[in-house]
């Protein structure tokens, strides 16, 4: 007997081996097409490598006396990326309660809802972050108008996602008891997906950390400012550090959101 079992659907005909021929000569085709869209080109890869090198040896070795100049815009992107995280969890958490179908919200609740979202997440931060900029001038609170913006439609298809695929048991329950709507959500739903929700806010307090950086080159403040203010100067030993730093800033918050993530795992299980 086989210790392993193949999963994977397999044609069981001629002609569903064709329909598979078929559907691998079209991705190769749209493989192709995208990459002449793209304008790929490795030769041309091969032949900037030394112009890469010759940027990264200015940068060595890299300036370590500014790093006490570092330390408020450090303190500047963790602020923007924590206040820009918060309130993108606090606007989306009641928005995918109407973009999630298993609760039968209104239609055109529902429909508002998912597509306030597609619409949100398909403008980027950086566009987000000069409007913003224009219309309360440079610093850091436009980064976190605009990481919290653009959260509002990651975090909302996120959270509806997961109401969509908890348990319908215990609602339908407390539905036959006469609960009332808030109820059922705030005793049938919160309590499945609540872990699945932090889980994912610290995934995207990551995600706004790193794009924290880069909002600070459009005037949002932070390290991406004094970084980019380096690169204009070709001070590119100051670049090196202020990246440095950028990188020790992500990977903290990853070892930590990591252990955040297990000990609310541990503490769901028991």
């Amino acid at each position: 007997m086989n210790r392993y079992q193949w999963l994977v659907w397999m044609p069981r005909s001629n002609a569903g081996w064709l329909g598979v021929f078929a559907a691998a000569l079209l991705g190769g085709y749209a493989l192709h097409w995208s990459a002449q869209g793209a304008q790929m080109s490795w030769q041309d890869l091969l032949a900037g490598l030394p112009q890469i090198a010759d940027f990264i040896s200015r940068t060595i070795p890299p300036d370590l006396d500014v790093l006490s100049r570092l330390v408020t815009p450090a303190l500047e992107t963790i602020q923007i990326a924590l206040w820009g995280t918060l309130l993108a969890a606090l606007i989306a958490a009641p928005l995918s309660l109407l973009a999630a179908g298993n609760l039968h919200m209104p239609w055109p609740l529902y429909q508002g809802a998912r597509q306030l979202f597609n619409l949100i997440r398909s403008v980027n931060e950086l566009i987000l972050a000069l409007i913003f900029v224009s219309a309360v001038g440079l610093g850091p609170f436009p980064g976190v108008l605009a990481l919290a913006l653009h959260g509002v439609g990651m975090l909302g298809k996120f959270f509806a996602e997961s109401i969509e695929e908890i348990d319908a048991g215990p609602i339908e329950a407390l539905q036959a008891t006469g609960a009332r709507p808030l109820q059922v959500i705030v005793f049938g739903v919160l309590p499945q997906v609540l872990t699945a929700w932090i889980a994912v806010v610290l995934y995207r307090f990551e995600v706004n950390l790193r794009s924290a950086t880069v909002l600070g080159m459009v005037g949002a403040g932070g390290l991406g400012f004094e970084l980019l203010s380096s690169l204009k100067l070709f001070k590119y030993q100051e670049s090196a550090t202020c990246i440095i730093v950028i990188a020790v800033m992500v990977i903290a918050a990853d070892l930590l959101s990591s252990r955040l993530r297990r000990f609310i795992q541990q503490g769901a299980r028991t």
